[in-house]
């Protein structure tokens, strides 16, 4: 059966949370809502610390 899944996620317990379900058999979809509360502006460049942990962790290149 092919699963479609949607998960709230924030920080780095979020992270391996997305990236457990993108490994579940069966899923077919997987979309994750990334908290941007903790986003901040510094030097001009808008910093999104939680949507780079989750993408870096489902991309496989976090650090352990």
């Amino acid at each position: 059966m092919a699963l479609k899944l949607v998960a709230l996620a924030g920080g780095v317990g979020g992270a391996k949370l997305a990236h457990g379900l993108a490994r579940l058999e069966g899923t077919e979809e997987l979309t994750v809502v990334v908290n941007t509360g903790d986003d901040f502006v510094h030097l001009g460049l808008k910093i999104c610390p939680d949507l780079d942990t989750v993408t870096y962790t489902l991309a496989g290149v976090a650090n352990p």
